[in-house]
């Protein structure tokens, strides 16, 4: 138990998934151009990379001693130092070519040292997780690079920043890293510092899952810091590792790059073609599309603390006598089935026994309260539900803060498209679903939620929120903020006849019946350009949730 239970630190601190093989052996033969190149791992592990690295200047002529002094890898964990040195020197490399240290505190002892290749699969760890005394290190060097990092920020960031700043003037970067680069807040800075700092940045992606028992999408970075030609970003998508050894070097470096925006837009956006973000970029820059900012506003749903106690099933509000001291709220979002949330959708709720009551007791004293509610906070804390970190922190546990009724939802998470929902319920939702305020005095409520159904707003939502592994994308209040909603409100649109189509699914023929409404007959676009929004939303549609099927076959 005691070995098991130090693996699971070990892996902890190090963020320990090893890179296949294929991968470190490709970045290598992109990253190591020159016979005179020094190279640095600076998270070697057991020395996959350090290995590749060998492999690759072998190609290139430089064997045994030769090899002095071309390689350096670094690795905090002493056990896995041990390993990569042991490693090395079966290829007849010096003992010093590994350092069992932590990479911040190595390079910070460094004077002016730069490095022509920097390859490795930095450590995926959350900041909180990190030696302090590392940490603070790490922190201090984006620092003085001129970024300020917060504690959301995952320590495969600051490796990635300060390894970057390392490179000599014509330096190569390849590294394995998280896709949350592309759309992560936290990761806002590092996109704008890379697109400032490479002149060309090319991004390897794989439909499937390429790592052994990891959900986590991740890309391969190939940083150029200064070429003469094609200067800007791409991204090259592969079906699985088996593709990499077809990967022609020289037929990358002529295909058709993407100018680099130095905004901390998310780069989502690169999976679609050069011509196809030019297009959506024209749309944003016109600006005649309402941003959805000037004509709603989108806020978290209740946290209650503790669902199980709070969140009740019409059951079990009759079993405890709570219809007095409870409230409707929208737990689910396959509980909006349309766009307008009535009584027999709610009603329907109940009958499935879903839990979308809230207990919500007046806000008293304990002693104060009437002898039902007594009773049950007294379950609840017979339970410990009062000791969780929400509930423990407020004046009353048993008070759910923040309680409004919205005029509408907006769905937090996604499968196949976004939606809003008109709440004409009086219900209030839990934090899996945004409330919404309706801003506008031009348009109403009913036409805003019909409008958002367009192939532009879809296009635009598919590379504004935010998907992982499964293949759900997720949106928070800020990114439903930001999407253009083309909205009328004389469309000539039957509003019932929406509701209708969305609840049986059919979201081809609403696209059509918007899109021809709105988009095409108020704001001029020609069916050609409807059809090339809709067809952006489909493509990075179904490669998100393509990716999430093949997520789930990998893990079954």
């Amino acid at each position: 138990m005691k070995d098991k239970e130090q693996k699971i630190d070990f892996d902890k601190l190090r963020g320990g998934y090893y890179t296949p093989s294929p991968i470190a052996e490709f970045i290598c033969s992109w990253a190591i151009q020159n016979k005179s190149d020094k190279v640095l791992e600076p998270s070697c592990g057991d020395g996959n990379f350090v290995e590749a690295a060998i492999h690759r200047f072998n190609q290139l002529g430089i064997e045994g001693k030769k090899l002095y002094g071309k390689i350096r890898g670094v690795e905090l964990i002493p056990e896995e130092a041990t390993k990569a040195a042991n490693r090395a020197a079966t290829f007849g490399l010096n003992s010093d070519t590994i350092v069992n240290d932590d990479f911040f505190s190595f390079i910070s002892n460094q004077k002016n040292k730069t490095f022509s290749s920097i390859v490795g699969n930095p450590p995926f760890i959350r900041y909180q997780n990190f030696p302090p005394h590392h940490r603070d290190i790490a922190i201090k060097m984006m620092e003085d690079l001129g970024l300020k990092p917060n504690k959301l920020t995952n320590i495969w960031v600051p490796f990635l920043v300060i390894c970057s700043s390392l490179l000599s003037k014509d330096g190569r970067l390849g590294m394995v890293i998280p896709a949350e680069l592309f759309q992560v807040k936290y990761a806002e800075q590092t996109r704008v510092f890379l697109s400032k700092f490479f002149d060309r940045i090319t991004m390897v992606t794989f439909k499937k899952l390429v790592f052994e028992g990891i959900q986590q999408e991740v890309i391969l970075m190939l940083c150029e810091k200064s070429v003469t030609h094609a200067k800007g970003i791409r991204v090259l998508q592969l079906n699985d590792l088996d593709e990499l050894s077809e990967i022609d070097f020289n037929a990358i470096s002529e295909t058709e790059v993407v100018e680099i925006n130095h905004a901390t837009e998310k780069w989502t956006k690169y999976f679609l073609e050069p011509s196809e973000i030019d297009f959506l970029r024209t749309i944003k820059d016109e600006g005649r599309i309402p941003l959805a900012n000037d004509i709603l506003d989108a806020d978290v749903g209740i946290v209650t603390g503790r669902n199980e106690f709070f969140m009740l099933k019409q059951s079990q509000v009759e079993a405890w006598n709570l219809e007095e001291h409870t409230k409707k709220v929208v737990s689910k979002s396959n509980q909006l089935s349309g766009i307008n949330f009535n009584d027999d959708d709610f009603d329907n709720n109940v009958a499935r026994d879903l839990p979308n009551m809230l207990f919500l007791p007046e806000n008293i004293e304990f002693d104060l309260l009437d002898e039902i509610s007594q009773k049950y906070i007294k379950y609840g804390e017979e339970k410990e539900f009062h000791t969780g970190y929400k509930c423990r922190i407020r004046k009353k546990w048993y008070i759910t803060p923040s309680l409004w009724n919205p005029q509408g939802f907006a769905l937090r998470q996604v499968n196949r498209y976004p939606k809003l929902v008109l709440n004409n319920v009086e219900a209030s939702s839990t934090d899996t679903i945004h409330r919404v305020r309706f801003l506008s005095d031009e348009y109403s409520p009913e036409s805003i939620v019909v409008c958002f159904l367009n192939s532009l707003t879809f296009a635009f939502s598919e590379i504004t929120g935010r998907s992982y592994g499964g293949g759900v994308m997720t949106f928070e209040p800020t990114e439903i903020e930001q999407l253009l909603i083309p909205v009328i409100e004389n469309h000539g649109i039957d509003v019932n006849l929406i509701d209708e189509l969305i609840r049986e699914d059919r979201i081809e023929e609403v696209l059509d019946i918007v899109d021809e409404a709105v988009l095409i007959n108020h704001y001029g676009f020609t069916l050609e350009e409807t059809l090339r929004l809709r067809g952006i939303w489909i493509k990075m549609s179904n490669r998100r949730i393509n990716r999430g099927k093949s997520s789930k076959s990998k893990k079954k």
